[in-house]
């Protein structure tokens, strides 16, 4: 099966190994992934600033640069849901609307891809050690994904998953809402850190590398010892 890769800026710049590791994991499924180097930002970023008619040039780019039939896969369900939710209102009543349907239908969150997709949820990965899940708003609002991450992680050997309490309650980044509103965006990283330690876990793992950049920071300030993991990091270790 083939699959065009779409890597978040956040993740290109800041934590490449997340992408490596999709690719490994994609590969050992039976994919073969693709990946266009001209690909730049889904246009999320600008958007929720309310620049509508820059985010809508970015939003432009990608669909050329994801033209095609292939699945598009990425490691951020919050790309994937603007993608999904908000490419059609940008492209409302333009000749480009059924483009975007059709676009929009075949890109997929990471972890729904190799569930729903590919039909698979034991990539032989093996991972000591206790870990809890987040769950990004992105994920559980926008893309209805919940059980999937935790289906796959069930099969993981050696990792114990436990669940923390308020589970579906916002971390606190939220992209600009972090900038904008900084005092309450890290008290809930707080309340995240508080709960995720309470479960004893070592680990924090999710869908998206954004909440858990948050996660990360607000635990480093406060000198807690807990690592955060993606999804594709866990399922890729299997030596």
């Amino acid at each position: 099966m083939n699959v065009q890769l779409f890597i978040p800026c956040f993740v290109d710049q800041l934590y490449p190994q997340v992408a490596f590791n999709m690719v490994k994991v994609l590969e050992k499924a039976g994919c073969t992934v693709s990946y266009n180097t001209s690909q730049t930002c889904c246009g999320q970023p600008a958007f929720n600033a309310g620049f509508w008619g820059e985010a809508k040039e970015v939003c432009g780019k990608f669909l050329k640069d994801f033209s095609g039939t292939d699945y598009i896969v990425a490691p951020s369900a919050s790309c994937v849901g603007f993608v999904r939710n908000y490419y059609t209102k940008l492209f409302e009543n333009s000749p480009e609307l059924a483009l975007v349907k059709k676009t929009a239908e075949r890109t997929f969150e990471f972890s729904e891809f190799l569930i729903h997709i590919l039909k698979i949820d034991d990539l032989g990965a093996s991972f000591e050690g206790k870990a809890t899940y987040h769950d990004s708003c992105a994920a559980l609002r926008e893309c209805k994904v919940k059980q999937e991450p935790r289906q796959l992680l069930s099969k993981v050997k050696g990792l114990e998953l436990v669940e923390m309490a308020d589970v579906e309650t916002c971390c606190g980044f939220g992209g600009t809402f972090a900038v904008k509103f900084e005092p309450i965006s890290i008290a809930m990283g707080d309340q995240k850190i508080t709960h995720a330690g309470a479960t004893g876990a070592e680990y924090i793992i999710s869908t998206d590398m954004s909440c858990l950049m948050h996660i990360d920071g607000c635990a480093k300030h406060k000198g807690k010892e807990l690592y955060v993991v993606h999804l594709a990091d866990v399922l890729a270790s299997w030596w």
